[in-house]
Order: structure tokens, then C-alpha cells, then sequence
């Protein structure tokens, strides 16, 4: 916390938001209520993702009245089925429970939390989209948004791969296998929609460690460790604007992180 502290007292001048997860799921932080409470004190804009697997009704209570901004519930599947097809060992049973929590939470406090539904697309639920866009209301979010899925071993096809195209980050070239949509074009689409994450934020991992952006999952591109060196010293760093540069002009093979990024 004491960390927390120091970076919040850092960014609060600047910052417009502060996102509480990184590839792990922040209920399980006892203190993420506490954390919210500060940054939504300092005036950020907050963000939750959850599986919502913790969600209880004390947690709920405990988010909402924290001052959270918006908090994601990501369920994939609206049957037990097609739920554990992605969500493997989860339950959605317990996610509905918990997104259920949430609304009952802002009904009692009379918040303007966002509650956002987020769902992928996906081979195993797409029969399900037509349901979950008339019923994600009584559900208890306030908001849906499906998103496109990330796979990592698509070359040839994947399970998981929604039928229809549009809907995916991969296309079937004449050879017969996938390739991510974004590399039929590079050129186009960089001058088109040039990346901004670099330039608009970053991650601090849990050991202090300065990510790029959230699609360094294995943190290949640290730019730094904040319990040595400030955040603005990391972000302006030679070795922060030496991979700018390498992802706005193309100068060498782009990161391996941005690859299979679908902005």
C-alpha cells in the first residue's frame, strides 16, 4: 500500500484513469476497496475487470460505495457448457450470482457505477449473442460489449474461432491457414490507426516492474522498476522512447507483444 501511495501521489496531476487488473483477477486483493477509495479520491476514473468468481454480495457493497468508476464482468458463455469452454474450472453460476450482486449494490447506494457485461466472441457461445443482447439488463449490467478473441495457436484453426469471420481477430489466407487481419495490410493500418498506448500509459506490476502496455503478458519490454526510479523517469527513459520509435516507424521487426494486438 505504501507503494500504491507513492505512485498514486505520482500520476493523480496527470492521469485520467487508473485500471486495477493486469492477467489475474484483483478481487483477490482484500485491500482493492481501500486503493479504489484513494485514487477515486484523487479524481481518476476507475476500472475493475473481474470473472467475478469472488463476487460476493460483501464485495459488491464494498466496490461500489469504494467510488468505482466502472467494474467488467467478463462471462463467455450463457450455459454451463459453453461457459467452462473458455472459462475452464469457473462457474456461471457463480458469475451471474455476482454480476446480480452489483446491480443490487448500485440500486442500494444510488451509484452511477458502470456494470459492464463483456463477452467474447466465440465459436462455443455465438448461438447465445442474439439472447445476451436482449437480456444483459436483467442480468443486472447497465452496459454490453463483445470483443474479439485473442488465441494464441490459430495458424491453423482453433476450437474456439467463431464461424463467421467478421467476428474474429484471423483470416483464412489461399494457403488454408489464419493469419491476424492486421497483417494482410501492415502499412495501412499502422498509418490508418498508429498504436497510442505507448504514449498514453503504461502497467506497474505487482513487483513494480513498468510495462509498455497490457500486451506485454510476460513482461519481455520492462522499461523499468518503480521502486528504484520514478514513473516519469521510467516513461521518459531512453529505453521507453528507443521502443516508440520502433513501433512508429517500423524501423525493425515490430514487438513480439504487438503481433497479435487488435488495435
Amino acid at each position: 500500500m505504501e507503494l500504491f501511495h507513492r505512485i498514486l501521489d505520482d500520476v493523480k496531476e496527470h492521469a485520467h484513469t487508473m485500471q486495477f487488473y493486469f492477467q489475474g483477477e484483483p478481487l483477490l486483493n482484500k485491500q482493492l476497496p481501500e486503493m479504489i477509495t484513494r485514487a477515486h479520491q484523487a479524481g481518476l476514473y476507475t476500472i475493475v475487470s473481474t470473472n467475478a468468481q469472488a463476487l460476493t454480495s460483501l464485495i459488491a457493497q464494498r466496490l461500489v460505495k469504494s467510488g468505482l468508476s466502472r467494474i467488467i464482468v467478463s462471462i463467455d458463455g450463457f450455459s454451463e457448457e459453453s461457459y467452462v469452454a473458455y472459462r475452464v474450472g469457473g462457474s456461471l453460476h457463480r458469475a451471474l450470482e455476482g454480476l446480480q450482486h452489483l446491480h443490487e449494490a448500485k440500486v442500494q447506494y444510488g451509484s452511477s457505477i458502470r456494470i459492464e457485461l463483456q463477452v467474447l466472441r466465440l465459436r462455443t457461445n455465438e448461438h447465445e449473442w442474439s439472447w445476451i443482447k436482449k437480456h444483459y439488463k436483467k442480468l443486472g449490467a447497465t452496459h454490453l460489449v463483445f470483443k474479439t478473441a485473442q488465441l494464441y495457436d490459430f495458424e491453423h484453426g482453433h476450437p474456439l474461432m467463431p464461424t463467421n469471420e467478421r467476428y474474429s481477430r484471423y483470416k483464412k489466407i489461399a494457403n488454408g491457414t489464419y493469419v491476424h487481419k492486421k497483417h494482410l495490410s501492415p502499412l495501412r493500418l499502422f498509418a490508418l490507426q498508429p498504436c497510442f498506448r505507448l504514449w498514453s500509459g503504461c502497467v506497474i506490476t505487482t513487483t513494480g516492474d513498468v510495462l509498455p502496455c497490457c500486451y506485454d503478458k510476460d513482461h519481455h519490454y520492462s522499461l523499468g522498476n518503480i521502486t528504484t526510479l520514478s514513473l516519469a523517469d521510467i516513461f521518459h527513459s531512453k529505453r521507453a522512447n528507443a521502443l516508440r520509435h520502433r513501433v512508429l516507424h517500423a524501423t525493425s521487426p515490430l514487438p513480439e507483444m504487438c503481433k497479435n494486438c487488435d488495435r
